[in-house]
Order: structure tokens, then C-alpha cells, then sequence
């Protein structure tokens, strides 16, 4: 770059600053003029500038930062901010700036409950999860371009997405990564210390995360936005100490808690055993939002009543996982009847349905092998509502990865632990999925000029769908137009991901499997209605 182009470039980046701040101005990121001074000093000398644009800047409206912060990153490349301009580096650049025109952590939380107290709780979380967007912390533009589509079934209609928010690292960051010493601090992603960390490339930057304090059963909490999220106000509330996630009485016990805090938000947690759990199972959180996910909305389809808790209602939900759905008008009973049928799963084995609680080892210990994933609401009634959704990490020699995990046929669709989100109805399939299922669709036209037989050596790079793809054929031809091949394949994706929640349901949904749930439900005293 020639120096008549730097200095070209140098007042272009001292325009798109002023262009910032109007935007951060505009969407109440600075509240104050007084902010917007120091912003701008910040920035100045972020990008090593003594002096401010001095002429006009035209008003203008964005509904994003990224137009922005795009050339402000390409500069800061120019000019040494970043090592190398990669994804990884930009991201670290993109929260620095941002950063600078954000209100402090406590500034942002008195603004929320200021908010809640005089607009309401539904306007303050509206404004909290637009500064998260605003602030370029949750990644809009990258989360418009995942996938998402309905599929009918006789549960109800699932959601299928494919994730492609998360920016692939590139071969050189992968080799530097693994030349990195392992680093203690932050010690996980969902510790508060994030709060404000510059990052590194194995961890993200988060001067750009904002987090609310919660109290939850009298210990210390926090409230932020999932910076990937996988449906409408995607939340995290996570535990102020490091510590690992056990699904326990108090866990019920802080999700009625926070219903009651946010009753227009679920709240739900993953399981906390390997392979049934969650991605995350060393610090203890949970996961809420502001969507009826298709298990919600699902009826229950045998009635249950507990002679000792007159006031609740135990339903199996008609879903292909097992679920038992607990309501009430009185917290405590439906806290104390959760609490009951954790204590009493944990316990119980039925071996002719595959269902042991341990696996005895050597010297005595045993390895439990039924946990909960569970999800609470607070109805438009009044009404308490727990949904415990039954679970099992067993293995066998023909389920490796597990009897109550997807099967080894759709590893090619789905392979990863079952969590929770996915329990709820709301598929979040791998990035791959998206070339891969474009490809798949194109043997069905009649474009394809493809050699069916070559998928099935090892090269291929469908190998691993060969299957699948070759029955896809049989059955519907390669005459199709490119929207009815779209349109079978996305059918027959969802078709996969219904059997993955079937393999990863404890009681099928057969006569023999129905039976067998309501053994368990009537052997804890439970009486059908």
C-alpha cells in the first residue's frame, strides 16, 4: 500500500468510526454523549489516530454493526492489529471494538431492571437480547444463513436446522492451536471471568458479552444470550462457581425459581451423565428462552395421579422420547413430586426393557446409568409445569456409543450426544449436512449425470451416505426438479431425526414399550386417572 493509499485508507477508518458511534448512538449502546467521547477516544487509539474526523458525516440508519466493522477489520490487519486475517483474529478485533461502545456490566444490569420496573419484564428482556445483537456478540448475520425447516410426523411437526454459525477454523489455526500450552483461565467458556475477556484463538474474545446477576435458591447465578442461538432468545443461566452440573433436587428447585423470575421464558437443563448429556458438563447451567418447542406443544396421552399430591397431574407426553409431564397450582408439590420421580428413576431397573440403573465393577463401585433431562414452565394459568424426560447412558456391544443414542445407520445424519434441545423437538444437524444434502438432492433430477455406483467406494465423499442415497433413489427416482428433490430430501432428513429421538427414547412407543412406562410410573404409587 502506497502511502497516498494509507492515508486514503487512514480517513476512510476515521469516517467509519464517526458512522460506528452514530450506529451505537441509534441503538442506545451509548446512552450518554459523555460515553460517546470516550468511545471515540477509545477507538482513536485502538487504531493509532491522535485526532478525529473533523467534517460531516451523514445520518444514516443500519440495523447492523457488520457493514461497519468489516473495513475497520481489514485495516486493523493493515495495520498490525491482528496477526493474520482470519476468521478466528477478526472475531478477537470485532469484540475489541465493540467493547469500547458498550455499557459497563453493571451499568447494563441497572439498565435492565430499571427497564423491567418500568416497562415490564417482557421489554427488558427485548432490550438485553438487542444489545446482544447490536453489540455484535450474537452473530445475526452468520445465524441467517443456518438452515431451518418443519417436518410433519405424528407428534407434531419437528424443527430441523442446520448449524452453520460457527466459522470453520482453517488448517493454519489448527496447527497453531495445538502448539498453544493448555490455558486455566477462564477455566470453560461459561465461567463469569468471560465477562470482558480480550480471548485468544482458542477462546473467544467476550468484551462484547453482557451478563445479568440472578439469584437462584439463595446462590449466585447469571443470565446471558447464547452468542449461537439455536431459536428465539436463546439464554443461558449458569452458576456463579465452577462447578459440574448434577441433576439434583435443588436443580428443580432453581428451575421453578427462575420461571417464576422470567415466566415468559422456559427453562430446561441437559442431563448429566456422558453421552446423555450435554456439550458442557463441567459447570453447572441451564438453558431457557422465548420458544414452544414441538415437545411443548404436544399432548399427554395417559393420566397419572400421585394419592399423596391430590393437586398435581402426571401425564406421559405423546412424544417419542419418554416423558412425563408434572403440573400443578402449588410450587412445592410439583417441586416435591420432580423430586420423587428423580429419586425413584435413578433407583429402578427393568432388564426386559434394557432399563438398569448400575453396572456393578470391581471393589464394589457402581456406575449409575438414569439421570433426567428436565424442562419448566410457568403456564398462562398459573400452573407449574415440569417435563422430565427419562434417560439412560448404557452401552452395549451392538450400541457402542450407546442403547438409547442414535444407531449406528444414522450416524451419517446425526451422531452427537441427544441434548437438550433436541429432546424438545429442535434438530441442530452439523454443518456438513448443507453441501452434502445439496449433492444428495442433485442425484434425484434429472440433471444428475452421477454414478450411483461410485458412491460406495471409500473415496466418495458421500460414501458415508451411500445407503441412504442409493434407497433415495430407488424410490423416487432421478426424474424429479430440483425443488420436489429439495423437498424429498429435507422430508427424509426429518424422517432420520424422528428415529433419532425414537433410538434415544428409553420407552418406545410400542405396546410392549407403553406398557413398560407405565410399570415404572405405577410401581412409585402413581394411579391412572
Amino acid at each position: 500500500m502506497s502511502k497516498q493509499q494509507q492515508a486514503q485508507s487512514a480517513q476512510e477508518v476515521l469516517v467509519l468510526i464517526e458512522r460506528l458511534l452514530q450506529f451505537a448512538e441509534q441503538r442506545k449502546l451509548l446512552v450518554d454523549q459523555l460515553d460517546a467521547h470516550a468511545a471515540r477516544n477509545q477507538l482513536l487509539d485502538l487504531f493509532g489516530f491522535t485526532e478525529a474526523f473533523e467534517g460531516e458525516v451523514i445520518a444514516e440508519q443500519l440495523d447492523s454493526a457488520v457493514p461497519l466493522l468489516e473495513p475497520l477489520l481489514d485495516y486493523g490487519f493493515a495495520i498490525g492489529l491482528i496477526p493474520d486475517n482470519t476468521a478466528t483474529y477478526r472475531d478477537l478485533l470485532d469484540a475489541r471494538i465493540m467493547g469500547m461502545l458498550l455499557p459497563r456490566p453493571s451499568e447494563a444490569n441497572v439498565s435492565f431492571q430499571r427497564t423491567a420496573k418500568e416497562e415490564g419484564l417482557k421489554a427488558a428482556t427485548d432490550a438485553f437480547y438487542n444489545l446482544s445483537i447490536d453489540s455484535n456478540y450474537i452473530r445475526m448475520d452468520r445465524i441467517r444463513k443456518n438452515l431451518y425447516w418443519l417436518h410433519d410426523t405424528e407428534f407434531g411437526k419437528l424443527e430441523i436446522t442446520i448449524n452453520l454459525s460457527k466459522p470453520e477454523k482453517d488448517p493454519k489455526e489448527i496447527a497453531l492451536l495445538k502448539t498453544m500450552p493448555q490455558a486455566k483461565y477462564p477455566k470453560c467458556l461459561l465461567c463469569i471471568e468471560n465477562v470482558g475477556y480480550a480471548g485468544r484463538p482458542d477462546h473467544p474474545a467476550r468484551q462484547n458479552l453482557r451478563v445479568l446477576p440472578l439469584t437462584l435458591q439463595n446462590e449466585q447465578w447469571y443470565f446471558q444470550y447464547s452468542p449461537y442461538v439455536y431459536y428465539n432468545e436463546h439464554s443461558i443461566i449458569f452458576k456463579g462457581v465452577h462447578e459440574p452440573m448434577v441433576i439434583s433436587h435443588s436443580s428443580f428447585a432453581r428451575l421453578l425459581d427462575f420461571v417464576e423470575l422470567f415466566p415468559h421464558y422456559f427453562i430446561g437443563s441437559n442431563a448429566d451423565l456422558p453421552i446423555v448429556g450435554g456439550s458442557i458438563l463441567s459447570h453447572d447451567h441451564f438453558q431457557g428462552g422465548r420458544h414452544v418447542f414441538p415437545m411443548e406443544a404436544a399432548s399427554t396421552d395417559t393420566l397419572f395421579v400421585d394419592p399423596k399430591l391430590p393437586g398435581v397431574r402426571f401425564g406421559i407426553v405423546n412424544w417419542p422420547m419418554s416423558v412425563v409431564r408434572i403440573n400443578g397450582s402449588s410450587k412445592a408439590d410439583v417441586h416435591s413430586a420432580a423430586c420423587r420421580m428423580l429419586d425413584e428413576w435413578r433407583a429402578y431397573s427393568d432388564e426386559s426393557a434394557d432399563v438398569l440403573a448400575f453396572t456393578e465393577e470391581e471393589g464394589g463401585k457402581r456406575t449409575p446409568h438414569n439421570t433426567i433431562t428436565p424442562i419448566a414452565r410457568l403456564r398462562d394459568n398459573g400452573e407449574y409445569e415440569i417435563d422430565l424426560v427419562l434417560r439412560n447412558n448404557r452401552t452395549s456391544e451392538e450400541h457402542p456409543d450407546g442403547i438409547f443414542h442414535p444407531h449406528k445407520h444414522l450416524h451419517h445424519i446425526k451422531k452427537e450426544n441427544i441434548g437438550l434441545i433436541e429432546v424438545m423437538g429442535l434438530a441442530v444437524l452439523p454443518g456438513r449436512l448443507k453441501d452434502e444434502l445439496g449433492q444428495i438432492a442433485a442425484y434425484l433430477t434429472e440433471a444428475s449425470s452421477a454414478d450411483p455406483i461410485a458412491l460406495q467406494t471409500a473415496e466418495h465423499p458421500l460414501h458415508h451416505h451411500a445407503g441412504w442415497l442409493l434407497s433415495l433413489i430407488e424410490r423416487f427416482g432421478t426424474a424429479n426438479s430440483a425443488d420436489q428433490a429439495k423437498a424429498i430430501v429435507e422430508s427424509e432428513t426429518g424422517a432420520k431425526f424422528l428415529d433419532v429421538l425414537k433410538d434415544a427414547g428409553v420407552y418406545k412407543r410400542t405396546q410392549a414399550g407403553t406398557a413398560a412406562f407405565e410399570r415404572f410410573l405405577t410401581s412409585i404409587g402413581l394411579q391412572k386417572a
